[in-house]
C-alpha cells in the first residue's frame, strides 16, 4: 500500500520514514507524490489539525494519508506555544527565533517543565481513520545545545536524559520521542 505523508517538512518526513521502515510498499512526501497543497491548520487541538491534513490528502491523492501535528508546551506559560509551536515567534518554521522567544519567556520562571505532543492521523481513501497521540516530557534548558533534530530539540532535555534531544542520535530520539511513540501506538492499531 502507498502512503502519502501530508507534509513537506523534511525533518518530519525523515523521522516518519525512518520509524515506519518497511511497513508500507511506498512512502512519499507531498512533494514526492507531486501534490502541491497546504492545509489551513485552524483546529483548536493537535488532533483536529492532524485529522484535517490527513483527510484532505487522502481525498486529493486517493491513497492512504498520514499526518501529524505536533509541538511543545511550556507548563509555566499556560501551555504555550502548543499548536502554535512552528509559528510562535511570528514567522512559520523559524527554529532559532522560536527557541529564543521561548527561552526569553521562561527566563524568569522557576518551572521549566515542558512536553512535546504529537497527534498522528492515518486516513484511508474509504474514510477509515486511525489516530494516536504520543508525548515526551522534560525540561527546557537555559541555552541551546546540539546540532541534530529540529524545532525546539536544542533546548529540550527529555526526562531521564542529560543531553538535549538535539544531542541524541536519530535512533535514540526516535525511541523516546513523541512522534516515535505516536507512530508506535498507531502501528499497534492498524
Amino acid at each position: 500500500m502507498k502512503l502519502i505523508i501530508a507534509s513537506n517538512n523534511k525533518h518530519k518526513i525523515y523521522e516518519i520514514k525512518n520509524i515506519l521502515g518497511g511497513r508500507f510498499e511506498e512512502i512519499l512526501s507531498l512533494g514526492e507524490a507531486g501534490i502541491d497543497h497546504e492545509t489551513v491548520e485552524d483546529g483548536k487541538t493537535f488532533m483536529e489539525n492532524a485529522l484535517k491534513k490527513a483527510r484532505e490528502i487522502a481525498e486529493i491523492s486517493g491513497c492512504a494519508a498520514l499526518a501529524d501535528d505536533s509541538g511543545i508546551t511550556a507548563h509555566a506559560l499556560g501551555d504555550k506555544p502548543g499548536i502554535y509551536s512552528a509559528r510562535f515567534s511570528g514567522g512559520h518554521g523559524n527554529d532559532a527565533d522560536n527557541n529564543a522567544l521561548l527561552l526569553k519567556l521562561l527566563s524568569d520562571k522557576e518551572d521549566k517543565g515542558a512536553h512535546y505532543t504529537c497527534a498522528m492521523a492515518l486516513v484511508y481513501p474509504d474514510g477509515r481513520t486511525v489516530t494516536a497521540e504520543g508525548y515526551m516530557y522534560g525540561t527546557i534548558t537555559p541555552d541551546a545545545r546540539g546540532e541534530r533534530g529540529f524545532g525546539y530539540d536544542p533546548i529540550f532535555i527529555a526526562d531521564g536524559e542529560s543531553r538535549t534531544v538535539a544531542e541524541m542520535t536519530d535512533e535514540e530520539k526516535n525511541a523516546i520521542s513523541h512522534r516515535g511513540r505516536a507512530l508506535a501506538l498507531l502501528l499497534e492499531k492498524i
